[in-house]
């Protein structure tokens, strides 16, 4: 989990002095600073282990498990089965009984080395693994770790959950250096790791088995909501009860992350002007980007080796369909970041012109809920370049094909490198400036430097 992360701040000028040092291949983060911002909860508490008392079966039985749960039917129906009737069933916070982290801890296999169908799905052109497909899994599981959290004392036998959980936000994915093949088990594995009044974070592993044993993927911290059987209110959720220090710990460092987050947001650059070191950024890139000689203030002038943002994009339409639905008849928020991802992708390949490596991807937030009839525009910027790093932004926004309205429902951020020094982007508008220092900060943080604010 995090570290205590006031000792970050004091860490800045250490890093900022470091990246003097860097090299094409990577940033120079001392090792101290990366131990105080990194996340470090990239495996299970050590007194929890994996056996088969935790087991789920495949991501396809645990669909199968959360629809019986939840009471609902196979086969799409535009009014969906009505739920009011399990509102009485909601219990009070003081009626829940206290739960582990070791409660809620399970594990999920994807079957890719015996089931070739989906092989196809999974797998790429050249033997890897889709990484959209795997966060579409990872958000699955998120709620299905919720469902192993919450338990109802006193819930008749035979009624179905009078819950619904939706994802909030993705925090923060990190990615090793191990290629997944798309063609070898995948085990997903987290658990419940700090609770509020009626909110989740879920911590989730992926490993696959590589030369006889588990080979760590990726790590993402999920934070999701606890609703009403109707999804019209929130609904109270199991505290937790740390077994030991350990669980304290990490139980400490939810608490740590949710003070940071709300820092963060308050402090994004949509909200608040830029601090006084990006307003200097800001006038550098206009000086780089105006000819001297001239006295046509609107002229902009590109320096050599670099490209300008508003040509540096790709977009695409998609239109949604039941296939794409969640529980409750909204279009499943995996499915977005998988689509978000693979535009992403996409946009990077394109710009750098070679196959990059996707390092990390910066927080997620779900805005708006998307209808399964939704036309959904994916438009993925490069908005921020430095040595062989791309920073992506890419945007998600639902049309309404009768009033032509837009209304952006998430925005992702992803870090790519490239083998080799990548074209430098710049802006040439002031909101694409924006967007650069937007960018900057989101890659900064993803690099394991916290932003600092003036």
């Amino acid at each position: 989990m995090l570290r205590h992360l006031a000792g970050a701040k004091r860490c800045v000028s250490l890093v900022s002095n470091a990246l003097i040092k860097r090299t094409p291949s990577k940033l120079c983060v001392p090792s101290n600073v990366a131990s105080v911002v990194s996340i470090r909860h990239f495996g299970p508490p050590t007194h929890i282990k994996h056996s088969t008392a935790n087991e789920s079966g495949t991501m396809a039985e645990i669909k199968e498990e959360m629809m019986k749960r939840l009471g609902l039917d196979h086969g799409y129906q535009p009014l969906p089965k009505s739920r009011e009737h399990l509102l009485k069933y909601q219990p009070k916070l003081e009626e829940l009984p206290s739960r582990t982290m070791q409660d809620s801890f399970t594990s999920a296999i994807i079957p890719l080395s015996t089931n070739l169908l989906l092989q196809d799905k999974y797998v790429t052109y050249l033997g890897n693994v889709r990484m959209g497909r795997l966060l579409e899994d990872m958000d699955m599981f998120a709620a299905w770790s919720c469902h192993k959290h919450v338990v109802i004392p006193n819930l008749p036998a035979n009624v179905p959950l009078p819950y619904t959980f939706v994802t909030i936000l993705v925090d923060r994915i990190d990615f090793t250096d191990t290629l997944a093949s798309g063609t070898a088990d995948i085990r997903l594995s987290g658990h419940v790791s700090w609770v509020g009044t009626s909110s989740m974070e879920v911590v989730v592993w992926l490993e696959q088995m590589q030369n006889g044993s588990y080979q760590k993927l990726t790590r993402a911290l999920f934070l999701m909501a606890a609703r009403n059987a109707t999804n019209t209110g929130a609904a109270p959720v199991n505290p937790i009860k740390p077994a030991n220090e350990e669980e304290q710990l990490i139980l400490d460092g939810g608490m740590a992350r949710k003070k940071q987050r709300q820092l963060l947001g308050a402090q994004s650059i949509f909200k608040v002007e830029p601090n006084d070191p990006e307003q200097t950024i800001m006038y550098e890139l206009f000086k780089r980007t105006t000819p001297n000689d001239t006295m046509e203030l609107n002229k902009r002038i590109l320096p050599p080796n670099c490209r300008w943002m508003s040509h540096s994009y790709q977009m695409s339409t998609i239109p949604s369909f039941p296939e794409h639905r969640n529980h409750h008849n909204r279009v499943f928020g995996g499915f977005l970041m998988r689509c978000a991802l693979e535009i992403s992708w996409a946009a990077a390949v394109l710009y750098c012109r070679t196959r990059p490596k996707l390092e990390r991807i910066a927080d997620i937030s779900f805005e708006k809920p998307v209808s399964v009839d939704s036309f959904i525009k994916m438009t993925a910027y490069v908005v921020y370049t430095e040595l062989n790093y791309l920073q992506i932004m890419t945007v998600a926004e639902v049309l309404d094909p009768h009033s032509g309205n837009q209304v952006t429902t998430n925005t992702f951020y992803y870090t790519f490198s490239a083998t080799h020094t990548v074209t430098e982007v710049l802006p040439r508008s002031y909101h694409e400036t924006m967007w650069y220092i937007q960018g900057r900060r989101k890659f900064k943080y993803s690099m394991g430097i916290e932003p600092h604010y003036e």
